[in-house]
């Protein structure tokens, strides 16, 4: 069926140069006409015919102002350029245009152009237009390859032919661009675009046409091999013996499912949009066919998404080196070094000597093996890249079946260098995939939240990249501790291989450690690991959330959550092993999550536990000689200050015990300086000048009044900072002391730029108050429409008996603190610490507290608050 007949025939005799005029009105109503016909007709028709009938409609619409314009009386041509000159225009795209003249234009036509100009904005179409003769659009292409590329897709609409014909010729002349030149121009343009999203094509928020494998890659190889065969499609490619019948097939497959993506998304959109956004996914999916029930068709169009751009990447790689190598460099120009019966160095290249020798698939595994023992190797020959990809889709069963395999593939994780190009070249290959079937599954997989960065498999190969950086010494600067860490412990190969199996049970159902850890003992076993070091990795995978959750949720201060973490980890070496991985293990869920605060939180949990099995877990510390150890420390430090003794013995006396052991000794020192030496009619505000431990303090000091914490946190949060921790304490005379830890937006310390003073006096002046009302907060919520967080309250097991612990799970959004804070307060609920943690979209905040008279809630008391919380949070 050609395009034109798809298309309902009135649109065309409304658009008819013959017909009367058009107001733009009357354009614009026959626009949003035919939009939504295109969107009415989107699930049942071929995308192909759908690009192209909109490129045809928008013709007739050009043609049909073109004429009223009188444009068609003047020796002037208009021609399509870019995707709209290819005839895939999408519903929201820009239509480039090229107005082709002569060298000179005289005042009457040029009126005439900008009065066509300015109505086709009046009509909303997104024109990108250039007014030039041939001698400027020669001359503009030669110096701009994006120009010289645009060009080379020129399609005549109206107008004088006989300019579009004299200017045709001469773009295929070497003069204008070289196949060489043009290649090295368009692979530098790919590069440049491919870093600026740091090799990462599996975020989960994609530009669709930019991101890496995405449409823009597929383009990039149809445009060089077009300017070296002038073929206008990739069935002339075929012909030319630069692509495969396959590999046409497959690149077509892929181009038409980003296609279909990016027209849904311009119509949920309602705009030209590239990225595909949480916001729009939902709305994406169900146009596409994948259903509306809640997250799961997201999940399941963004699988066939990463697994899409994973071939395109794939194959724009093979091609691409492929072009260069065999038309492009001259054979005398290439160095041959032969390896091994099988395999030969080409340049830097690693290619075989046979075409047959993926017939035996331990071949493929051999080769990862000799690029980690040779280092001249950088990568893999274009021609070997085909051989192996064809030779893993023959695969029958998982290359895990073969012993011989497995022994090269423990050689290749056990190798100093084989967690590095050979492993990134058998992610990027897919032959992690093809080795290990359970990695298959993980392919693509992802999570619809705002807390995970990446599909399960591209998340699980950055923490494997991480725990393989702690390996080197260049990299010691970065993580000083994990890099001492794993350059010390023998078997560096136990923890590679628990970066593998930690995640690979998502998406399942079920807890995925537990599962992932019977299949990493599994795995271990089968792979002649003795039952130790098969334990160790099994216990890595079951546990490798533990330290985080701890770190984050509980006050690591306590020294009953060091005895309880340290009864499960057992010994250093499980220690030693976890912390690493949890280390590499937060940092690749998502980057802009990850912190010096939390990279704190971590390192004293590490030390904690580290001095509490050299002191014994048997042998807690004794909490009396902890307070002196304290208070003897900070002493030491406040005598250097010239502190007034008697004064800080009268103030020392009104702390309860709690504030010594809660706080460390220069943070008593600290404080007790300041509140000596301050008028108490008014609140003591203390901002940081320097960071601690990764985050800044606001320490408060004021008579205690309602609603103080909740008035607090909403002028922290209406200050765009992020609160991480929080320490409440009373002294016996009616003071509350108050410590909070803030970030601000990027994660960071507050520098001193960030108006530190006027956020304390306005803390200052907004406590001094006798009533202290809550505003509201009024900013933005982020990316927070499309999720759903159920609330929970849980209440933890703690060993104080006077205290409770309760963990509050909700969407995160602007004010959730404050709410939460009168909610206790209007309970008669005191605070006594706060741990704030967010995951994306989820907050899981976790509160130790108590009633108002300093007992721990009774059973009837917990299920009051936890129906107040639900209530009033949701």
């Amino acid at each position: 069926m050609t395009t034109h007949n798809i298309v309902p025939e009135h649109f065309f005799e409304t658009l008819s140069i013959t017909s009367p005029s058009l107001s733009s009105r009357d354009i614009c109503n026959i626009t949003a006409e035919f939009n939504d016909w295109l969107k009415e007709i989107f699930a049942e028709k071929d995308i192909r015919d759908l690009l192209a009938a909109r490129a045809y409609f928008v013709d007739a619409i050009l043609k049909k102002l073109w004429c009223q314009h009188h444009l068609d009386e003047y020796q002037i041509s208009l021609v399509a350029v870019g995707g709209y000159g290819r005839g895939e225009l999408h519903p929201q795209s820009d239509v480039d245009i090229l107005l082709l003249t002569q060298e000179d234009i005289d005042i009457d036509l040029e009126s005439k152009i900008s009065s066509f100009i300015t109505q086709l904005w009046d009509i909303k179409l997104d024109i990108g237009h250039s007014v030039r003769c041939i001698k400027e659009c020669l001359k503009q292409a030669v110096k701009d390859v994006t120009v010289a590329t645009n060009l080379m897709e020129m399609r005549q609409i109206a107008g004088s032919a006989s300019l579009t014909q004299q200017l045709l010729p001469l773009l295929h002349e070497d003069v204008f661009w070289t196949s060489e030149k043009f290649f090295l121009a368009k692979y530098q343009e790919q590069n440049k675009r491919h870093q600026q999203y740091h090799g990462a094509a599996y975020t989960l928020e994609p530009n669709l046409k930019a991101n890496p494998g995405g449409l823009r890659d597929i383009q990039t190889i149809a445009w060089v091999a077009k300017r070296h065969f002038q073929a206008d499609s990739l069935e002339e490619l075929v012909e030319h013996g630069y692509l495969y019948p396959n590999e046409m097939f497959e690149l077509l497959e892929a181009q038409d499912y980003l296609w279909r993506m990016r027209f849904a998304l311009h119509f949920v959109a309602k705009r030209s949009e590239n990225r595909l956004l949480f916001d729009y996914q939902t709305d994406v999916a169900k146009m596409m066919g994948f259903g509306d029930e809640g997250k799961a068709p997201v999940e399941r169009m963004m699988k066939r998404f990463f697994r899409i751009i994973a071939r395109v990447a794939e194959l724009n790689t093979m091609l691409l080196q492929h072009f260069e190598q065999a038309i492009i460099k001259k054979p005398e120009e290439t160095s041959i070094t032969v390896i091994n019966d099988d395999f030969e160095l080409v340049d830097t290249l690693i290619n075989t000597r046979n075409d047959r020798i993926f017939m035996r698939p331990i071949k493929m595994i051999e080769m990862f093996l000799i690029i980690a023992q040779e280092p001249s190797i950088k990568g893999i020959h274009s021609h070997t890249l085909r051989l192996m990809r064809n030779a893993r889709r023959r695969l029958i069963s998982g290359l895990i079946d073969y012993a011989e395999c497995r022994r090269m593939f423990m050689a290749i994780i056990r190798h100093p260098r084989g967690l590095g190009l050979a492993f990134n070249l058998m992610h990027k290959h897919s032959i992690i995939g093809s080795y290990l079937p359970l990695w298959r599954s993980i392919v693509g997989q992802m999570q619809f939240d705002l807390f995970h960065a990446y599909s399960v498999d591209e998340h699980s190969y950055r923490v494997i990249k991480n725990l393989y950086q702690f390996s080197l010494k260049e990299h010691n600067h970065k993580f000083p501790l994990c890099s001492k860490i794993v350059q010390k412990i023998r078997k560096p190969e136990v923890l590679y291989l628990a970066g593998i199996f930690h995640d690979i049970a998502k998406g399942r159902g079920g807890d995925h450690a537990e599962l992932g850890a019977i299949d990493a003992l599994d795995f271990c076993l089968a792979h002649g690991l003795n039952k130790h070091d098969a334990n160790m990795v099994s216990w890595l995978v079951e546990n490798h959330l533990l330290m985080s959750v701890t770190a984050q949720r509980r006050d690591i201060s306590d020294e009953n959550v060091i005895k309880t973490f340290g009864e499960v980890v057992r010994d250093e070496a499980h220690l030693n092993y976890l912390y690493c991985l949890t280390v590499a293990d937060m940092r690749a869920t998502n980057e802009s999550l990850w912190n010096g605060w939390k990279a704190n939180l971590l390192e004293d949990l590490y030390f904690n536990t580290l001095r509490a099995f050299r002191h014994g877990l048997e042998k807690p510390v004794e909490i009396r000689s902890k307070i002196r150890e304290n208070q003897q420390q900070a002493l030491t430090i406040l005598n250097e200050c010239g502190i007034n003794n008697e004064k800080l013995t009268q103030l020392w006396h009104e702390f309860k015990v709690d504030y010594f052991l809660r706080y460390a000794p220069e943070q008593i020192a600290r404080h007790s300086q300041h509140i000596i030496n301050h008028d108490r009619s008014k609140p003591l505000v203390l901002i940081s000048p320097k960071p601690y431990r990764g985050g800044t303090e606001v320490f408060i000091f004021t008579k205690e009044k309602n609603n103080t914490f909740a008035s607090t946190v909403t002028l922290l949060g209406m200050k765009k900072l992020s609160i991480h921790d929080a320490k409440i304490i009373t002294t016996k005379t009616g003071f509350t002391v108050n410590t909070f830890i803030v970030l601000d937006s990027r994660g960071k310390p507050l520098k001193e730029n960030y108006h530190i003073d006027e956020i304390s006096k306005t803390l200052t002046q907004r406590l001094s108050q006798d009533d202290i009302c809550i505003e509201s907060i009024n900013l933005p919520s982020k990316h927070i429409k499309e999720f759903r967080v159920p609330i929970q309250v849980n209440f933890i097991k703690l060993h104080a008996k006077s205290l409770t612990m309760v963990e509050i799970i909700a969407l995160d959004r602007p004010g959730l603190l404050s709410k939460i804070g009168q909610i206790f307060q209007r309970e008669r609920i005191n605070i006594h610490s706060a741990k704030i943690t967010t995951f994306g979209e989820k907050a899981d905040d976790v509160f130790t507290i108590s009633t108002v008279n300093g007992n721990a809630l009774t059973k009837k008391e917990k299920a009051a608050l936890a129906e107040k919380l639900s209530q009033e949070i949701d």
